[in-house]
């Protein structure tokens, strides 16, 4: 196990109703003056920003609004709350929504408070301040809701970057399962595959004796296994969603993650296919994560077949492990199936004419070197091999 520190100080408040009671926890952080940042209009036709709003009014806070974020957040509402936020003297921003909301607000939090672009935080530069963040979450997915990072996408070239900072992680999030309970299946299915990537991408490492935090992500992919199939099938299963919720927060505030190296290359080369195709996140990185895992099998062989046998109740094959980690993946590509998830380009919508400039972008595009990956680099010539793994 490597040295590391690890803080995080999001406080969490989880259960049934808890929405009612955010002007509260906004006041207990500090805020006075808040941008309340929201999606498209399913917050508003359910009725819970009209609990927001009046929870913040019994509060005395003052608030503006702005709402519009789409999957995959763009840039331009972006800078349209930093304009807001300065304009309005806003001193805390409140996400309600899932993960594309909270990383806007994130980037609306660096940018509001830096004399530069905050596009310079999506190309390296470190973030040290940030307008405080509340969340109130409405799909299991991101893990936005605990962690320290935002992914947005520049409208200009069409890239999906990435930032990262102790100082955007949130101060509160209210964590209520029943407001994922008006999700369709397939959104369900997407936030399920999302948070058993982030699990995986921390899985893959080069780090050796990291036991405990190998057991903490199995523990939450076997429960994504249990919990996952129930919540597709039925939307109105509470304690399903609530164990789907909490894994995909302990998925991605990197407790799972400290002292190992990670992965990341599913992600990255995800990030192209949604930000050409516009896609769901989880339904690009359904049809992904297969395909890298099985370009990487021989860089780690056991390592693919421990979660084989851990995780998927493969037997192994100590003769010829190799095919017990192969077995291990088709398990994964069988589940994420099972739950409805695209297995290839053409139910993604994505086409085989565009790998080169797929592949281009994610090692070259905006300010990338030539590499991706942190379990093993790869260049563009593998990275165009991949995504022909997925045709």
């Amino acid at each position: 196990m490597e040295n590391f520190t690890f803080y995080s100080p999001t406080y969490f408040v989880f259960g049934k109703d808890q929405e009612t009671a955010v002007g509260t926890y906004v006041k207990r952080f500090g805020g006075s003056r808040v941008l309340v940042h929201f999606g498209g209009g399913s917050a508003e036709k359910s009725g819970l920003l009209n609990k927001v709003r009046q929870s913040l009014r019994d509060s005395g806070l003052a608030f503006v609004e702005l709402g519009g974020v789409q999957p995959n957040p763009r840039d331009g509402l972006v800078y349209q709350g930093i304009d807001l936020c300065r304009k309005e003297g806003v001193d805390f921003i409140l996400a309600v929504g899932g993960g594309s909301v909270i990383d806007s607000a994130k980037a609306i939090a660096a940018g509001a408070v830096y004399d530069g672009d905050f596009w310079d935080f999506y190309e390296g530069r470190t973030v040290t301040e940030a307008l405080p963040i509340g969340t109130v979450l409405t799909i299991s997915a991101a893990g936005s809701e605990g962690s320290g990072d935002s992914v947005i996408t520049k409208e200009e070239g069409m890239y999906k970057r990435a930032t990262t900072g102790e100082a955007l992680r949130p101060k509160f999030s209210i964590l209520n399962p029943a407001l994922t309970q008006t999700l369709p299946a397939y959104q369900t299915a997407c936030g399920i595959t999302d948070i058993m990537a982030h699990l995986y991408e921390r899985y893959l490492t080069n780090t050796k004796d990291v036991e405990v935090t190998d057991r903490l992500i199995e523990a939450l992919l076997l429960t994504m296994i249990k919990e996952g199939p129930k919540a597709v099938a039925d939307q109105n299963d509470y304690q399903s969603r609530a164990n789907i919720m909490w894994a995909g927060m302990l998925a991605h505030n990197n407790s799972c993650g400290v002292g190992r190296s990670q992965d990341w290359t599913s992600h990255n080369i995800e990030h192209e296919l949604s930000a050409l195709y516009d896609c769901a996140h989880g339904a690009g990185l359904a049809v992904v994560m297969p395909a890298v895992f099985t370009y990487n099998l021989h860089h780690d062989v056991m390592r693919f077949a421990q979660v084989a046998v851990r995780v998927w109740g493969c037997q192994m094959d100590f003769a010829h492990p190799e095919e017990t980690a192969k077995a291990g993946i088709e398990a994964l590509r069988a589940f994420l199936k099972s739950i409805g998830m695209p297995g290839n380009f053409a139910e993604l919508g994505a086409k085989a004419e565009d790998i080169d400039e797929l592949a281009h972008k994610c090692c070259w595009g905006d300010v990338n070197t030539g590499t991706t990956g942190g379990f093993v680099p790869l260049n563009e010539d593998d990275v165009k091999a991949i995504y022909r793994l997925m045709l």
